[in-house]
């Protein structure tokens, strides 16, 4: 269910005095993150391609995890299970056939990934979850989510400068979150210990302490694309574990 306007309001006040500590998920200056990813990489895709049988490179396992009413699918496919490189990529399904629609260069967590995430590991949630709200600092761009506008995301000054901005967009990814809720609703229902505040965000040019970062034209074309009524889901994980 939607929450509308004036009781994302009334949440947003509840949640400022948490968010900077809800924010350290997402990255921090003045933690040694990595070099930016070598030029090269997959960028979008020139041409969508199709995957009959299920998303392309992801196992059983987690093809089964896949909700039946979901029509669109982001999948994130790290380097490798140490590395904060990654690929993004969409897909639609048309009938029964996946139709993998754009791809870009990606980060996840600086220390690659894990299937037991916990606060502060730095590395991202291997699994399927839920997408269901959005926002940012940055007015809607036409989201089909859910969108939240508010400048209490805007990483705190304190910061390096590269990542001031990498909360313009926000997609929240449904770990250990309420959904329905602002993404910076710092609630976690499975407690802090699980961490939280796992988003698809605006890219500083390294890994992160466990969201996905992608470019400003790439987080656009997600909040265009990302329709309710598809039941998105994110599949996420490095190349290995998402095969098994």
């Amino acid at each position: 269910m939607r929450i509308d306007g004036v009781r994302r309001a009334t949440v947003m006040v509840a949640a400022f005095g948490t968010f900077l500590a809800a924010l350290s998920a997402c990255g921090a200056a003045g933690r040694g993150h990595g070099s930016p990813a070598p030029g090269g990489r997959a960028g979008r895709s020139g041409s969508a391609g199709h995957a009959p049988h299920g998303i392309q490179n992801v196992g059983a396992r987690l093809q089964r995890r896949i909700p039946a009413d979901s029509r669109q699918v982001v999948a994130v496919y790290g380097d490798d299970k140490d590395s904060a490189d990654s690929t993004v990529v969409l897909y639609t399904k048309r009938g029964a056939v996946w139709q993998r629609m754009r791809s870009w260069p990606a980060h996840n967590g600086k220390k690659g990934w894990t299937t037991d995430h916990r606060e502060g590991d730095r590395r991202s949630p291997v699994g399927v979850f839920t997408l269901s709200d959005a926002g940012g600092v940055l007015r809607d761009p036409g989201a089909r989510l859910p969108y939240t506008q508010t400048p209490s995301f805007a990483a705190p000054r304190s910061w390096a400068k590269s990542h001031w901005h990498d909360f313009d967009y926000v997609i929240a990814i449904d770990y250990n979150r309420v959904k329905g809720s602002p993404p910076n609703d710092p609630t976690r229902p499975e407690g802090e210990a699980k961490g939280g505040s796992i988003w698809l965000h605006m890219d500083h040019g390294s890994g992160t302490s466990g969201c996905v970062s992608m470019s400003r034209a790439a987080m656009e074309y997600l909040l265009r694309s990302l329709d309710p009524d598809r039941h998105p889901v994110v599949v996420m994980g490095d190349r290995a574990d998402l095969m098994r």
